[in-house]
């Protein structure tokens, strides 16, 4: 690998389930490239089933970086997904490698490509005081209270998204700014690297269907068994690993909560609520070259040998 390609990196994104682990697998043994996970609860220990991380199989024939990094109860920012990406990419090319991103976490993507917005740190009284009316007004009423100080942002946020919601009002309240103002001037411009972005794309009703037999398989390969494990273990089913999709609808289901018909309907549905959510993002980025995979994956091999040459 020649010295202009230090830089260079290969994306694959796309919502769950498309088959972007296997594209990366077999793109990564073409370019003689290691992987590096942008999934977001990928890096967890423990949440291997319900998290769909790539087989042992594809881990031993390709090297992956960044996944089974933390324990589910420690914290981490796409902030700190940045710098260890960082790490493993200098890693990775310092060894002759070529370097393949591979998830469905847009943020994290973002935050490696582009850098973060540079606004006013936070975290005290004012996070604090934010969670507390949060518990007492509900998610609604925040996401509300944002429309009125930073209409243009709190259009693009779910009420689920409390976090995003509480760090916008936030940074109104420190600085009597928008947060999409500071957004805007930031504008995700800077390149931290020389990319190519690489979407897959599925029809909705097929991409839909595997979703349905991915969670059937997470089922029947362990995935009640795996959140007894973490819960016996002590993880409270309040962290952020475990409010993920599928390990919320078992814990519920586990403590008597919801019937398992109900938690397996749950966990269809709100996976496919996700990758609705995932397309949206990724949509928005004319960066991304979206294919059908695997149809044209000798198209997308052409492009991405091109690009390293």
């Amino acid at each position: 690998m020649s010295q202009a390609d230090i830089s260079k990196i290969l994306v694959i994104c796309g919502p769950t389930a498309s088959g972007k682990s296997n594209l990366a697998v077999r793109l990564a043994q073409v370019l003689d490239a290691e992987i590096v996970n942008a999934d977001s609860m990928q890096i967890y220990r423990g949440l291997t089933i319900g998290t769909a991380k790539p087989s042992l199989e594809q881990q031993c024939q390709i090297r992956h970086h960044l996944i089974d990094v933390i324990d589910p109860d420690q914290q981490f920012s796409a902030a700190d997904y940045s710098v260890a990406a960082d790490e493993a990419i200098r890693d990775i090319q310092l060894r002759g490698k070529r370097v393949v991103i591979v998830g469905g976490t847009g943020l994290y993507i973002r935050a490696l490509v582009h850098g973060l917005v540079d606004s006013p740190g936070g975290g005290g009284e004012i996070r604090q005081s934010l969670q507390e009316e949060a518990e007492r007004s509900g998610n609604a009423a925040m996401l509300e209270k944002l429309q009125l100080v930073d209409p243009e942002l709190a259009a693009t946020l779910h009420p689920n998204n409390l976090v995003r919601i509480i760090r916008a009002l936030e940074v109104y309240r420190l600085t009597g700014i928008p947060l999409s103002n500071f957004q805007k001037q930031h504008a995700f411009a800077q390149r931290r690297y020389d990319t190519l972005h690489i979407g897959i794309s599925a029809d909705r009703r097929i991409l839909y269907q595997r979703i349905d037999e991915r969670v059937e398989q997470m089922l029947s390969g362990g995935l009640i068994n795996e959140v007894t494990r973490l819960l016996h273990a002590g993880y409270s089913r309040d962290l952020k690993a475990l409010r993920s999709i599928g390990y919320k609808e078992i814990a519920a289901y586990l403590l008597g909560e919801i019937p398992l018909e109900e938690a397996i309907r749950l966990i269809k549905r709100n996976t496919r609520h996700y990758a609705k959510r995932q397309l949206t993002w990724f949509k928005a980025d004319p960066d991304i070259l979206w294919f059908e995979y695997p149809e044209k994956f000798g198209t997308i091999q052409q492009h991405a040998i091109e690009f390293f040459e």
